[in-house]
């Protein structure tokens, strides 16, 4: 019996032993159990940046939109300068209306101001027109005697609610917040005053397409600070502020883009692309992406400056010939003047 047991344990040390025996080369064999592998991550492909996309929307045949007005409610507004009207826009449906703003009526710009209603510089009329947006009311408000023929271009307000407005036969002036009472200068150098905008801080600067120069406008007394762009005989014709207060310039005659910073003073200058640039317009967007419109190429032109490059958008209809533009996040829009349409870009 002590026997048997003794071989019997014999045999099994015998196994033990061959169950741990290694490889020939003498390494341990590896353990067969199952382990849980993390895969390698696999790099897909980056998604393609939504490209932007170009739409024309027309209004009526001989209307001759000058300028143009994306309201945050939705709404288009627009100058029907050839009709005497002011055009309102519904992107939604593609209906147009338009409004009669008077006999001899040639309106030029258009803005919306604090109190919701669109603004007019009507050179036709030689005055600011306010059109109440739910009755279509027209108040004309007409300049002093002492400029009979401003040629009224474009206009804005200021920080403090009053109205600014340029003329381009040497004038510009202001309608004060809550008054109906227009109020004109003569702008130095004479002819020229064209574009106008304000910056964050409420400060007032116009361009001089004539007297190639930018102006800046103390609101306190009226008086003007003439600004020189480093090229000479440019033909500054629009300007717009960014968020920082920077001032971007279309230069009609250079067919460049400037910026002018009041923080130091300085100027920078950008030729646009192609043989023959005619930069018109500008717009600085909400992102300050600048953009302007070219009549060289019948084009809206995006330039960004964090990396000084250019980007066209050709217009559908030739010629366009936008002379003014606008938008609100997500939208650049255009009157194409040529074409009796208007145009936006959609980022």
């Amino acid at each position: 019996m002590i026997r048997r047991l003794a071989l019997a344990f014999l045999t099994l040390t015998l196994l033990a032993a061959a169950s741990c025996s290694g490889d020939d080369d003498g390494e341990t064999a590896p353990a067969t159990t199952e382990a849980s592998v993390t895969p390698e991550p696999t790099s897909m492909p980056a998604a393609p940046a939504p490209q932007p996309q170009i739409q024309e929307y027309d209004v009526p045949a001989g209307s001759r939109p000058h300028d143009v007005w994306a309201d945050d409610d939705g709404t288009v507004w627009y100058t029907a300068q050839n009709s005497g009207r002011l055009g309102r826009l519904d992107p939604a449906t593609g209906e147009v209306t338009e409004i009669p703003l008077g006999d001899g009526s040639r309106p030029h710009g258009v803005i919306v101001g604090p109190d919701g209603a669109p603004w007019v510089t009507d050179g036709g009329l030689n005055a600011i027109v306010r059109v109440d947006p739910d009755t279509s009311e027209v108040v004309v408000m007409p300049l002093p005697d002492s400029h009979p023929d401003a040629n009224l271009n474009t206009a804005t307000f200021d920080g403090d609610g009053t109205l600014w407005f340029t003329g381009q036969n040497g004038v510009y002036g202001r309608v004060r917040a809550g008054s109906e009472t227009v109020e004109a200068f003569d702008a130095p150098r004479g002819r020229g005053p064209y574009g106008i905008t304000t910056t964050p801080g409420g400060d007032v600067y116009y361009a001089s397409l004539a007297g190639s120069y930018v102006g800046h406008v103390d609101p306190a007394t009226g008086e003007v600070t003439e600004l020189e762009p480093p090229t000479a005989g440019q033909g500054t014709r629009r300007v717009w502020s960014d968020s920082q207060g920077r001032i971007w310039s279309s230069q009609w005659d250079a067919g460049q883009v400037a910026v002018y910073d009041p923080a130091t003073d300085e100027w920078q200058e950008w030729r646009l692309p192609g043989e023959q640039p005619m930069a018109y317009a500008v717009f600085v967007d909400e992102s300050d992406v600048v953009w302007l419109s070219d009549f060289g190429a019948n084009a809206l032109v995006r330039f960004d400056p964090a990396i000084e490059e250019f980007t066209g958008f050709p217009h559908p209809s030739v010629p366009g010939d936008v002379r003014q533009i606008h938008g609100r996040p997500g939208e650049v829009w255009g009157a194409e003047s040529a074409a009796d349409k208007l145009v936006v870009v959609r980022t």
